[in-house]
């Protein structure tokens, strides 16, 4: 299947790849452009460099909304030849720059079992890390264009971004909000997500195109209903860990599924107390 960008606002275009539903976002301006995320592997990032440039021929920044493999292995082949900037919250640089060879191998144990030639793909890639670095937020000009990186704090992971183009009215949200699965617990800090969902809400409209890690462009509708669902979550957790109760009480009744739900609890349970 060939990759290619579908416009959803002015000059704000997203490609879906379809083997893990990952969300990519072109924003093209005046002789600038920005792309959010860069997939999985150097073979999926040169399909995703050549739908870009059916789109735009301008250079572009690229953003890691987080330093999960499928937002970020692609740096290499998108930003190091010829070099281009790269953004990420201070703790996904960090990841990327230190802690390479543990990406790797984590990603490689994630999809061995299920997707071995995309695990073997993913196991030989070469990581870059973000050349520019953001602790809270920080403003770019593309091409005469406002966008907004925010840190709206810990949920998916410690490192999370949303990338705002208020001119179009668009928010890409990363994996803060997901809409072809669950969220996803592993990393994540579920007492917190809510809080930082709730930031991220400050920023839409009625109108808001919001655009998930995984799946189809959504509306603030869709985020604040996952908000609402994260908060629940939150409670559960907090009142079966209060009542000494085993994480897999939680999973009984968690919004989101048995298996999130356990993964969640036990991540709630160490930021509590410390302990799973």
């Amino acid at each position: 299947m060939t990759l290619r960008f579908v416009e959803i606002a002015d000059r704000v275009h997203v490609l879906r790849e379809p083997l893990l539903d990952v969300n990519v976002t072109l924003v093209v301006g005046d002789g600038e452009a920005l792309l959010v995320d860069s997939l999985s592997t150097a073979g999926q990032a040169a399909e995703l460099a050549a739908a870009a440039r059916a789109v735009t021929g301008h250079p572009w920044t690229v953003v890691n909304t987080h330093h999960h493999y499928d937002h970020c292995f692609g740096n290499a082949t998108l930003a190091a030849d010829p070099p281009r900037p790269v953004y990420a919250h201070e703790l996904a640089a960090a990841a990327l720059r230190q802690r390479p060879d543990a990406l790797r191998r984590e990603a490689y144990e994630e999809l061995r079992d299920e997707r071995p030639e995309l695990a073997a793909e993913v196991a030989g890639t070469t990581l870059l890390a973000p050349t520019h670095t953001v602790h809270t937020e920080t403003v770019l000009d593309i091409g005469g264009r406002r966008v907004v990186l925010r840190h709206p704090g810990r949920g998916h992971t410690d490192a999370d971004l949303v990338v705002h183009v208020p001119d179009a009215d668009v928010l890409v949200a990363g994996d803060l909000v997901e809409q072809s699965g669950p969220p996803a617990f592993e990393d994540s800090y579920p007492l917190q997500w809510p809080d930082a969902v709730a930031e991220l809400l400050r920023f839409t409209t009625p109108a808001t195109v919001v655009v998930p890690g995984h799946g189809d462009p959504v509306d603030a509708g869709f985020v604040q209903a996952q908000h609402r669902q994260l908060v629940e979550l939150a409670w559960l957790i907090r009142a079966a860990n209060t009542g000494g109760a085993p994480p897999e009480r939680v999973a009984a009744d968690a919004p989101f599924g048995a298996r999130p739900g356990l993964i969640a609890a036990r991540r709630g349970y160490t930021e509590l107390n410390g302990t799973p």
